[in-house]
């Protein structure tokens, strides 16, 4: 039962992560179509940078303390390029450099989003797994 409530709690995680990403991309689109200026659109994607990284981190450290070993293994690669980021301090948007980095802001983003939507589906799987092996 307490596997049930740590897959429910990684779903809710990966999906505030997907919602982070989601909205980083709007905001890149925006500034794309010029809806908006590159001050706002740096402003609002760096205010949910950090958060990001924080969840993530978040969701790996709760794989290996929880014994999901296949799960934090597959998250490491993530992890690994967020802290490459941070500690090289290239995680936030330059205001000055936004429109010259625009398509590789949109490349990166777009990946992450596909490797969260395949975290989302291996949670899944795991979370139903673990309620039908509950129930027998």
């Amino acid at each position: 039962m307490v596997d049930l409530f740590i897959w429910l709690l990684s779903f809710f995680i990966l999906v505030a992560l997907l919602v982070i990403l989601v909205f980083q991309l709007i905001c890149l689109a925006d500034l794309e179509f010029d809806y908006i200026n590159p001050y706002d659109s740096s402003s609002r994607i760096n205010k949910v940078v950090l958060p990001e990284f924080i969840l993530q981190g978040f969701l790996c450290l709760l794989y290996l303390l929880t014994g999901h070993w296949v799960m934090s293994l597959i998250c490491a690669p993530y992890l690994y390029y967020n802290v490459r980021l941070y500690t090289r301090k290239q995680h936030l948007v330059d205001v000055t450099e936004i429109f010259n980095l625009l398509h590789w802001e949109k490349k990166q983003r777009i990946f992450k989003l596909v490797y969260v939507v395949m975290l989302i589906f291996f949670a899944v799987f795991w979370m139903i797994y673990t309620a039908l092996e509950d129930d027998n």
